[in-house]
């Protein structure tokens, strides 16, 4: 590759990278922007700043408080994550290391149960939340999310887990240990950036889901998304307050992936140079 070509690429990827940021970078500015100012047409890149967005999301003032809700995702998103982490890497061990006849096609079921749009299935769950007093239950969001990043979570950890060297499982059954201490002490360790890059994707899925939330729950088990929803009111879009709540919402996520970015390239990366 010669070095012009080197140059080309490096600078369109930072053009693509300033395009992508560039929204987000908008959505910061103007939540620091007055009502006012944030709804000029065209934009005012000069407005005076203010803390006015975060203070009304926040509640200051007598306005509802966020916590609630950002507790709720919090919970659903960890739980939902762990107990997927916990079912998926015994299925993708019996699919990788310890394969089962045709597991291309148990593969191919996982991933299938991805392509029914969730809004067909959101009538015949919500019937069975409200015949089962579940209604509003942050416990049935987190059945949920845990089902719904199931197979995704078993369809990326069978191809981290097939990088797992066989001779280290053999060496550690010689030594007489039973198949959770495997999975515990051998695979895990072995394969902990690419169940990383899984847990961290079924987080994000998990905090961003609106559809199930907004229908499911009501006050007690309110999301984050939810509570978004609720500055766009009858009496107009409040620009600077969802921008102020968007970008505080979008934190955690944010910091999870800085946190985890070594582990999410490496698990990535998994099996992509042999």
């Amino acid at each position: 590759m010669t070095a012009l070509r080197r140059h080309s690429l490096g600078l369109v990827a930072w053009l693509a990278g300033i395009v992508f940021f560039l929204p987000i970078a908008w959505m910061a500015l103007t939540s620091f922007h007055s009502e006012q100012d944030a709804a000029t047409n065209p934009p005012s890149f000069g407005a005076a700043l203010t803390l006015d967005g975060y203070r009304e999301f926040f509640g200051v003032g007598g306005g509802a408080s966020p916590w609630p809700a950002l507790i709720n995702s919090a919970v659903a998103s960890v739980v939902s994550t762990l107990f997927v982490l916990l079912l998926a890497l015994p299925a993708a061990y019996a699919l990788s290391i310890r394969p089962v006849r045709k597991w291309t096609d148990v593969l191919f079921f996982f991933l299938s149960t991805k392509m029914l749009p969730a809004v067909a299935g959101l009538l015949p769950i919500y019937l069975f939340a409200k015949h089962t007093g579940t209604l509003d239950d942050i416990w049935l969001l987190v059945v949920l999310y845990t089902a719904m990043n199931l197979p995704i979570a078993v369809w990326m950890m069978q191809s981290f887990l097939a990088e797992v060297p066989v001779a280290v499982i053999e060496a550690a059954r010689v030594d007489g240990a039973r198949l959770p201490t495997i999975l515990a002490r051998v695979v895990a360790p072995i394969a902990l950036p690419g169940i990383a890059a899984t847990a961290l994707i079924c987080f994000i899925f998990s905090w961003n889901e609106l559809l199930f939330a907004r229908v499911l729950t009501g006050v007690v088990a309110e999301t984050a998304p939810v509570f978004l929803t609720g500055f766009i009111t009858s009496q107009g879009l409040f620009l600077a307050k969802v921008c102020a709540a968007s970008l505080v919402i979008s934190l955690p996520v944010l910091a999870a992936g800085f946190a985890a970015q070594d582990k999410l390239v490496q698990g990535l990366s998994l099996g992509a140079v042999k």
